[in-house]
């Protein structure tokens, strides 16, 4: 996609920008991915991050979702630093007083207290959570029973993934209104973590009661259509 935007020139992404943002919808880029690992294959965090910056804005675009899953270097207790560095790079090149968005989609487990040497994403966000609009958790992917019902999911998590819930995150300092519930649109999607969206709506009805406001993620298209994001808003902030 990011080869296509490139290709369609100058003119043709404003005028695409402009109907979007219209809309009341960003468009952003997401680097890295599940095949990426920087830190372990040595990339500089600044100067990762600059270069990505400069294609934002080159390419018109309003911001950037950092999708860093380099497990390797979370489980060895490098990866922290590493986000954090080039968060912070990031964030100098695109500044939020000039309606840059810059959001984080970590997998939910990062988040606990008690398994990473380096402090797993608590330790991101303590350092540069100010910089970071929201997270995108990705609540799939960890487990064919993880994070598959509204109490898995908001309230206690399993002992494999401790104090990874919604509602556990932010009882450990992450605003509520960062943390965004991430969730695969279909079996295709993801290797686990499914729910139906009727029941995701539940979640997100409950949720919302309790004082959270984060929002939903899907990941992805085309399975992710307009007709899934209705219903999983639909208890909570319907269309």
């Amino acid at each position: 996609m990011a080869q296509e935007w490139v290709s369609i020139g100058a003119e043709e992404r404003e005028r695409i920008r402009g109907e979007y943002n219209a809309a009341g919808i960003k468009l952003m880029i997401a680097a890295f991915g599940a095949t990426e690992e920087p830190t372990t294959a040595g990339a500089d965090p600044v100067a990762t991050a600059n270069q990505m910056a400069a294609f934002v804005k080159e390419y018109g675009l309003d911001g950037i979702d950092v999708d860093y899953e380099d497990f390797p270097a979370f489980a060895a207790g490098t990866g922290e630093d590493w986000v954090i560095a080039y968060t912070r790079a990031l964030r100098e090149q695109l500044p939020a007083a000039d309606g840059y968005i810059i959001t984080h989609a970590p997998v939910s487990p990062w988040f606990t207290p008690t398994l990473y040497p380096g402090g797993g994403y608590l330790k991101v966000h303590r350092e540069v959570g100010d910089l970071i609009d929201w997270y995108n958790l990705q609540f799939y992917n960890q487990g064919t029973s993880e994070y598959t019902d509204c109490p898995g999911l908001l309230d206690e998590s399993s002992s494999t993934w401790p104090e990874t819930a919604v509602f556990q995150i932010a009882a450990n300092g992450v605003p509520m209104d960062k943390l965004v519930i991430g969730k695969p649109a279909g079996v295709g999607d993801a290797n686990n973590g499914q729910m139906p969206a009727e029941t995701l709506a539940t979640c997100l009805a409950e949720a919302k009661e309790r004082g959270w406001n984060g929002g939903a993620m899907v990941w992805q298209y085309p399975n992710a259509q307009s007709e899934w994001i209705k219903t999983v808003r639909s208890q909570s902030w319907p269309v």
